[in-house]
């Protein structure tokens, strides 16, 4: 018999705090800075952005978007033997104890396994390969995928260029061993030499920040890059899985940039009504956007079982990814 690993439930969560535009333009216009709504959403398609309160950690979010996910699989928590968290925000300086071992405390689940994954925007995407090859190794069974991003906190507000663009948010899937096909292929990738087009370039040293501890992002590199990637990705990840753009129903792309989501799609051949866009609502959430998207799409009833769907993401490292999975 054959193992595989299939997504069994979805889940996600936005912190209340909802910041428009307009609200944003308001904000910065305080401090001497211009922008307006039509300026962001004619370069990104962002109308909305979520933020955390300043008590709340990625672990927060993680948790009610994992608890959402489990929740939909029909599983009992105590069902779920592995978690793998995807961030680029942890909880604490230096990245341990792991985000995923606090999501594992709040939840109660002590006796799974617990790490994190670092990947950037493409840290869903390195999460879900990894949680589909413990499945499939036979050592794991249902394993809860999460990312979780509280972006807010490394956003430099005088920078026009980053602030208007990211978000807060998590996103989760439980995978679970099946002997149906679930996750058909999945292709990860990685380049270092373009590490300093996208990056929080600060380090801590003798208790103090050396550096920026801000995002830094050179746009127009990064959109040349990840339009480039994204299609030889989505291409190589279907002739993995003997498919062509034409057997997919959805497109699931991380929600970064309408343009390069919309660029992406044209590449592809697929019309745009088959690409699940949610980056207007809540910008992007980085690790957090695949399974946001994903999850919105399933409760709405766009993606229904049996679908074939596309997840592809670019981020800092500079790294990129796909996944084709059958619902």
């Amino acid at each position: 018999m054959n193992l595989y690993s299939k997504i069994s439930g979805t889940g996600s969560y936005l912190p209340p705090k909802r910041v428009t535009n307009h609200d944003l333009a308001q904000q910065l216009a305080a401090q001497g800075i211009e922008t307006s709504d039509e300026w962001i959403v004619s370069r990104s398609g962002i109308s909305a952005r979520h933020f955390a309160e300043d008590d709340v950690c990625a672990s927060d979010l993680a948790v009610l978007a994992g608890e959402r996910a489990i929740e939909a699989s029909g599983l009992d928590k105590s069902q779920i033997d592995l978690i793998i968290l995807a961030t680029s925000t942890p909880d604490h300086l230096g990245g341990f104890p792991s985000t995923a071992c606090i999501v594992q405390r709040k939840l109660g689940l002590g006796n799974s396994a617990a790490f994190d994954v670092q990947a950037v925007c493409s840290g869903f995407i390195y999460a879900l390969s990894i949680a589909d090859a413990m499945i499939k190794s036979g050592n794991h069974k249902h394993v809860l995928v999460i990312g979780a991003e509280v972006f807010s906190r490394i956003l430099d507000f005088k920078d026009r260029t980053t602030c208007v663009l990211f978000g807060d948010g998590a996103g989760a899937v439980v995978l679970s061993a099946s002997e149906e096909p679930g996750v058909l292929a999945t292709k990860i990738r990685a380049d270092g030499n373009y590490s300093h087009i996208l990056s929080v370039p600060g380090k801590a040293a003798g208790g103090a920040i050396a550096g920026s501890p801000y995002v830094h992002m050179d746009g127009p590199a990064v959109f040349k890059i990840a339009v480039s990637v994204l299609e030889k990705v989505a291409l190589e990840v279907l002739s993995s899985a003997q498919m062509t753009s034409a057997d997919i129903d959805w497109l699931v792309p991380h929600q970064a940039n309408i343009r390069i989501m919309q660029s992406t799609a044209k590449k592809l051949h697929l019309p745009l009504e088959k690409v699940v866009a949610t980056v207007d609502q809540h910008g992007n959430t980085s690790a957090a956007s695949i399974p946001l998207a994903l999850d919105v799409a399933v409760r709405d009833g766009r993606i229904k079982l049996g679908q074939t769907v596309l997840m592809e993401g670019v981020g800092g490292g500079f790294t990129w990814g796909a996944a084709v999975v059958r619902m």
